[in-house]
């Protein structure tokens, strides 16, 4: 009980932290006002609301990692960046051209730099706090996170990528549009896709994979936890930042995003982790 104690502590701790630092990255870059009005205190809340899941999943990693050191710095900003910016970023810049009116041009290198600046702050911290920053390695013996061969390794991130196409598609159409309603006709009016997106798509699920590929490896534990880390990271870091208001989208659009992007995640990070682990046993 004592340890929980503390630990929540903890993430208390490194909410108010994180809270702070996305308020100074805002102002540093340009961006502190893009909140997109509303209520003073409602934004404050639903800040705090994110700074605590990515908190608390983040501390999750740090804990059950089997390093320390800033080689466990290093990872965690590495996951926190590719996650929360990188892999959500880089599809607006895609889509650039086709949401100019909504996302400007010019906002797009200061989301980049914003969150280069807060995960480059929490990363440290975060590693601090939880007494990890002299530990080197741990004795205990890594999980075997490569398949048997070059070719297993390779049919497994072709199924990956596959998924993750087959999982985009299936959320976007099951579970945003509906959500949406009216207001994805309004929002998205004039959308056309191009066919190259099915491969760009693709391309986003290998950055998944070599992020997973980073908590695999860092991780202890039995695979069913590494398993659920993942798919927590993926969920929360991400779909976290779609509780902020913000000037780029709607409610209904942005709430709508929220239920798609944590429900297929999370899904997809499980079951990464799960084909990725996965070992057949061999016919004698």
């Amino acid at each position: 009980m004592k340890n929980l104690v503390t630990l929540v502590l903890k993430v208390v701790f490194l909410t108010v932290l994180l809270f702070i630092f996305y308020a100074v990255a805002g102002v540093v870059v340009g961006l502190s006002d893009a909140s997109g009005g509303g209520a003073s205190g409602s934004v404050m809340i639903s800040m705090l609301l994110v700074c605590f899941l990515q908190s608390a999943v983040l501390s999750y990693f740090v804990v059950r990692s089997r390093f320390g050191g800033w080689r466990l710095v290093l990872t965690v900003f590495v996951v926190f960046y590719g996650i929360a910016t990188v892999l959500s970023q880089m599809e607006t810049v895609v889509f650039l051209r086709y949401l100019v009116n909504v996302v400007p041009a010019e906002a797009i290198p200061r989301l980049f730099l914003q969150g280069a600046i807060v995960a480059a702050l929490f990363a440290p911290a975060v590693v601090r706090t939880h007494g990890k920053m002299k530990k080197e390695a741990q004795a205990e013996s890594a999980l075997s996170i490569f398949p048997r061969s070059w070719g297993e390794s390779l049919g497994k991130v072709v199924l990956i990528a596959v998924l993750y196409v087959v999982i985009y598609l299936a959320f976007g159409s099951l579970v945003f549009r509906p959500l949406a309603g009216k207001a994805f006709e309004e929002y998205y009016a004039g959308l056309s896709l191009p066919l190259w997106i099915l491969p760009f798509q693709m391309g986003r699920g290998v950055l998944w994979l070599a992020l997973a590929l980073l908590v695999m490896g860092t991780m202890k534990g039995r695979w069913w936890e590494v398993r659920l880390a993942v798919a927590l990271l993926f969920a929360v870091l991400m779909g976290s930042l779609l509780l902020l208001p913000n000037p780029y989208m709607p409610g209904g659009i942005r709430m709508a995003h929220l239920v798609e992007v944590t429900t297929s995640n999370f899904l997809f990070g499980y079951l990464l982790v799960w084909i990725w682990q996965y070992r057949p046993r061999r016919v004698k």
